[in-house]
């Protein structure tokens, strides 16, 4: 059968728009790809568009509607485009969900949804979520991906879209063209650091007009292969994933965040999308492989660090000939060696969620490793600003200009407001709490402070709830400390505490590596992680880091008491948000004892994957036709 295409460039103006837009302009053999059996399972343009529309005839057939809810929870792979484009082209409602939520707040999450299917990927996801559903008096249908005793699986949808294709193309194809910019498309619940989430509805104008506007920004183009790994359950993963779609990207979704070294060398891909901390871990990781070289070789290694350090994006064609030298000089000598280590190409990483050290963009900057800073909610689809180094856009410590298309201003308090195409349609059954958050003129209130550094560089200060009180009277916003924290390679995390006290004092979740080694250097002796903090050594030692951050701050800001614990902090134990925001009611429930015990209060009282696809023979369709 030939293929009909259109004549005029496709206009995307809802997500589906996406599968037409590539078979015209970016066909090619690997559009996405995912790891099966140490493999990469390569799915074509063509493939893309056939799949999505064979399950989408099958959603048809089983009985699905305009309007329902299905819930996916699953690893980033192919199959989860295919899904989320199925659903879109029936106007089905797409709730993509963490796999690290609690049995409550999953149960929540399907009642409030009123989920009609969910679909799970393996046999390990299906476990965690089975409680909440045992609990539900109309649970919905289950499919999985991977194959599983007595579980309906996906393929099953896929082989009855492929036998009632003619029964059902011309019912999608109707629903194509109803569908306008305006409708529903996907909810996607909160994160949640505090309370229930809730479900932020989104249309199609607010996913195509964000990913549109901030697929300017990159660089990159459709001969470049990105690597996923952040949950495409995540609004910002979700956008970068459409926008790599849009610019005719090839996507590579990694098997797990232990492999995406091996993967990114694999592909030798360009692109990826990180949170702070994953580029922290490799930022350690080169620090820390400095440490045993000697001689010349570890002066070479230290000077690309202290030379890195001093990169500005903004002073390349200003700096001295011998700044020049010495870049060209540490590239050939450590910085391409570092990047040998990712697939060799010159990289671009957006980053998000929260904000990175500006050392690490120096220095990532200097090697070849651009760091594209942004920032946004899920309300907001969710980029509102990001730097842009690819066109001299950035300014190192803020989160770059506002995006194009995107509305900002401050309110008297200095709350960052955003209006537009990018903000949310509402929360889902909840006007009254929709209407606190976007007033009267649409403008969308996000609850961060912020302020234009150089007239034009949004710059975060504060989580407006987060700011606290102490008892003198003076105000605290505690971000802008913890990340000034972070920055030391002795701190994974913290949490700076005083609401209502006479001083302010943090949580300490040391980083154990860096510590670890700073022992053994002093012959210190313990036997696990409480022992060594619990040194008198080891506390000198903070003191003296803690110390150095406070010669830069306010009287009333500095860290006047710390305790250090031995709890690592993650999204499973709850102490982390899912995105890696701390999520500071748990942690102050969890050491209540050792905040009462900073403040000399009595202890309060002890209260209460991937689907065989490829094995199934697809019809030919006709591609590419405008709706």
């Amino acid at each position: 059968m030939h293929f009909i295409y259109c004549t005029k460039q496709m206009e995307v103006t809802r997500t589906f728009d996406l599968l037409d837009h590539l078979v015209e302009r970016f066909p090619k053999d690997d559009l996405l790809a995912g790891k099966v059996n140490g493999e990469w399972v390569k799915y074509s343009s063509h493939d893309y568009y056939k799949y999505a529309h064979y399950l989408a005839y099958g959603l048809c057939e089983m009985g699905f509607e305009k309007g329902d809810r299905v819930v996916t929870m699953s690893a980033n792979c192919p199959e989860w485009n295919f899904i989320d484009m199925a659903l879109a082209l029936c106007g089905i409602i797409h709730v993509p969900i963490y796999p690290t939520l609690s049995a409550e707040n999953y149960e929540h999450i399907m009642r409030h949804s009123e989920a009609k299917a969910v679909f799970v990927s393996t046999k390990v996801l299906l476990g965690r979520l089975r409680p909440a559903l045992e609990r539900l008096e109309t649970p919905p249908t289950i499919y999985t991906l991977a194959a599983i005793d007595g579980e309906h699986r996906m393929l099953e949808i896929l082989k009855a879209g492929i036998a009632g294709r003619e029964r059902w193309m011309g019912e999608i194809e109707q629903r194509k063209r109803d569908i306008g910019p305006d409708d529903w498309a996907t909810m996607i619940y909160t994160s949640g650091t505090t309370g229930l989430p809730k479900g932020v509805m989104l249309s199609h104008r607010n996913l195509c007009s964000n990913f549109i506007a901030h697929s300017q920004v990159s660089p990159c183009d459709s001969s470049h292969k990105a690597l996923s790994f952040l949950p495409l359950n995540h609004i910002y993963e979700r956008s970068m994933n459409y926008h790599c779609q849009y610019k005719g990207m090839s996507i590579y979704y990694a098997e797990s965040l232990g492999t995406i070294q091996q993967n990114l060398q694999e592909i030798r891909g360009h692109f990826f999308c990180a949170v702070p901390r994953v580029l922290e871990m490799v930022y350690d990781k080169l620090y820390a492989a400095g440490k045993d070289f000697t001689g010349v070789r570890k002066y070479i290694y230290d000077w690309a660090f202290r030379h890195g350090q001093r990169y500005d994006y903004t002073l390349v064609k200003k700096v001295s000939l011998f700044y020049q030298l010495a870049q060209w000089f540490l590239d050939k000598a450590v910085y391409s060696k570092w990047r040998e280590k990712f697939g060799g190409n010159r990289l671009v990483v957006v980053t998000g969620s929260s904000s990175i050290q500006p050392k690490m963009i120096r220095l990532f900057a200097a090697a070849g490793i651009n760091i594209y800073e942004g920032y946004g909610l899920s309300e907001t689809s969710p980029v509102i600003a990001v730097n842009d180094p690819a066109h001299h856009q950035v300014k190192i410590g803020t989160v770059g200009p506002v995006l194009s298309g995107v509305e900002m201003k401050f309110a008297d308090d200095g709350e960052i407001l955003t209006r537009g195409p990018h903000v949310m349609l509402g929360y889902y059954k909840d006007p009254d709490y929709t209407a606190q958050v976007i007033d009267a003129d649409g403008w969308f209130h996000t609850g961060d402070i912020g302020e234009l550094a150089g007239g034009r560089y949004l710059k975060i200060t504060d989580r407006k709830k987060d700011i606290f009180k102490l008892s003198a009277g003076k105000y605290v916003a505690p971000q802008l400390i913890e990340n000034m924290l972070r920055g030391s390679e002795y701190i994974e995390q913290v949490m700076v505490i005083g609401e209502n006290e006479k001083q302010v004092a943090a949580l300490i979740s040391p980083n154990f590596n860096t510590l670890h080694y700073w022992a053994l250097k002093y012959k210190l002796h313990y036997r696990d992680n409480a022992e060594l903090i619990a040194l008198p050594q080891v506390h000198d030692k903070m003191r003296k880091v803690i110390d150095e951050y406070n010669k830069s701050l306010a009287p009333h800001e500095q860290i006047k008491q710390f305790r250090m614990v031995a709890d690592e902090w993650t999204p499973a134990n709850g102490l982390l948000s899912p995105t890696l925001k701390l999520r500071r009611a748990p942690l102050l429930a969890k050491y209540k004892d050792v905040v009462a015990e900073i403040y000399g209060k009595e202890k309060p009282s002890q209260g209460g994957l991937l689907s065989a696809f490829k094995s199934v023979e697809l019809p030919t369709m006709p591609w590419g036709k405008k709706q």
